[in-house]
């Protein structure tokens, strides 16, 4: 199957390049579509979307695409791609830049899961310098369970609570999962530089 036909907005395309390459810190106009990251992208064919393809719809102008595909959030971060490229560009980087817009502009989420597994893991970083097991879980399962109230599943939030339940019991049989809450030094430096970033960012 072909992908679909992309339509060059030269305002568009230049807004948003621009705001992108901003906030990623990426030379996005340094690509020239080798597609070494999409041979090397883990997730490519399950998204449908590759990063070369994810960076050809920047550059043309199409936001609607950009912030809705799944590759934006089922990267799993390897860096393939940026390894591969000839120029440096780090799509992983690219896909956080997308994810935070997508937050900025309340566009609904195509993976509600993978973002609250990503608030929940990076808020715990924040916290306390590294991430605890438990109340990471914790948080994350509290954003699904308020996902499904404000849908009125009910049934669902049983399910996934249940669900992870039966991956938590064998995990604590074989000591995978600590209760202990521990701490790194310096995690009012890691707040400062995450809210430096922010403002930086537009995030």
């Amino acid at each position: 199957m072909s992908a679909p036909l992309l339509v060059y907005e030269a305002t568009a395309a230049s807004s948003l390049a621009e705001e992108v390459m901003g906030r990623s810190g990426q030379n996005l106009l340094a690509c020239y579509q080798c597609r070494r990251c999409a041979a090397g992208c883990p997730v490519g064919d399950e998204t449908g979307v590759t990063p070369d393809r994810l960076i050809r719809m920047i550059l043309l102008g199409d936001k609607e695409g950009a912030l809705n595909n799944h590759l934006v959030w089922q990267c799993v971060s390897c860096y393939t791609c940026g390894t591969r490229c000839p120029n440096d560009i780090q799509t992983a980087r690219v896909n956080e830049t997308l994810k935070h817009m997508c937050h900025d502009e309340r566009v609904k989420p195509l993976k509600p899961k993978v973002k609250n597994f990503h608030q929940a893991f990076v808020g715990s970083a924040v916290r306390w310098g590294r991430v605890n097991e438990v109340e990471f879980m914790g948080f994350y399962e509290l954003y699904n369970g308020i996902d499904s109230l404000k849908k009125m599943d009910i049934k669902g939030m049983v399910n996934e609570l249940l669900s992870q339940l039966k991956f938590a019991l064998p995990m604590i049989r074989k000591q995978r999962m600590h209760f202990g809450f521990q701490s790194s030094k310096g995690r009012k430096e890691i707040k400062r530089l995450m809210k430096k970033a922010g403002k930086k960012t537009g995030a």
